[in-house]
């Protein structure tokens, strides 16, 4: 469950491409064991953001904390430490074709780890039982469905048991069903790992059923306009493009 601990924190990150601008004035703090959704319309950086907290794209200006770890100001030896610290859950699944289930989520163990083939194996089960997939580990990508490929993802970012799990999109491409037994794994997994969480989406009911706290990224004026818990900033919030977002379509947290 959440602590009042900060496990990331921004302070006045600015992020762009050459001289445009994605996001500034970025000033927000993920508590650790808390699940927080970088939430907005298409086009306002999600995921962009989500590349800059996770070592994959510098900043133009700001920092970003982990722990107590600026990441961009750290040596570069900090930061491939920290990099193993993070497990990524891709909105593909980017899983190799040409691998089976406990092939993909075995490759990092293989290349950080001196483990035996049968340790390797071994451990990719495990972390595929956790999310459903026991049983699947000589499948290949193309032989299961789409949900199930995502489960396999969210194993394949489990597999160095990391402090900081991120997803992109997760729910992307998923019927309603689908999804929402995604989001219920994203919260058990939560509770029984104690990671903390980093979702990047735009679909209300993931926001509403996994988030303890959230940010809203503004795509006209490029930076955050609120922050908090989705069901209290769905009432209480008065700038009129939050409020549209999180009621958009009469839908109900």
């Amino acid at each position: 469950m959440p602590q009042e601990t900060p496990a990331i924190t921004t302070k006045n990150l600015e992020i762009a491409y050459g001289d445009f601008v994605i996001q500034r004035d970025l000033n927000f703090t993920v508590n650790r064991g808390e699940i927080f959704v970088l939430m907005g319309g298409s086009g306002c950086g999600k995921t962009t953001v989500m590349k800059c907290l996770t070592g994959l794209k510098a900043p133009s200006k700001g920092q970003v904390f982990l722990g107590e770890v600026s990441l961009w100001e750290a040596e570069q030896s900090v930061r491939d430490e920290i990099a193993r610290n993070i497990g990524i859950v891709y909105q593909s699944g980017a899983l190799w074709s040409s691998m089976t289930l406990a092939e993909n989520v075995g490759l990092p163990l293989g290349e950080f780890y001196d483990l035996s083939a049968q340790e390797i194996r071994g451990l990719a089960s495990l972390k595929l039982a956790l999310v459903g997939l026991a049983g699947f580990e000589d499948y290949y990508p193309s032989e299961i469905s789409g949900g199930m490929r995502k489960r396999a993802g969210v194993a394949r970012a489990l597999a160095m048991d990391p402090e900081y799990l991120f997803f992109d999109e997760p729910s992307a491409g998923l019927d309603p069903v689908t999804s929402s037994l995604l989001d219920d794994l994203i919260v058990e997994l939560r509770d029984s790992l104690g990671a903390t969480m980093v979702m990047v989406t735009h679909e209300l009911p993931s926001i509403f059923s996994v988030a303890d706290s959230c940010v809203y990224l503004d795509a006209e004026t490029h930076t955050m306009i609120a922050s908090g818990n989705p069901k209290r900033l769905k009432t209480e919030c008065e700038d009129p493009k939050v409020h549209a977002f999180l009621t958009r379509g009469g839908k109900t947290g």
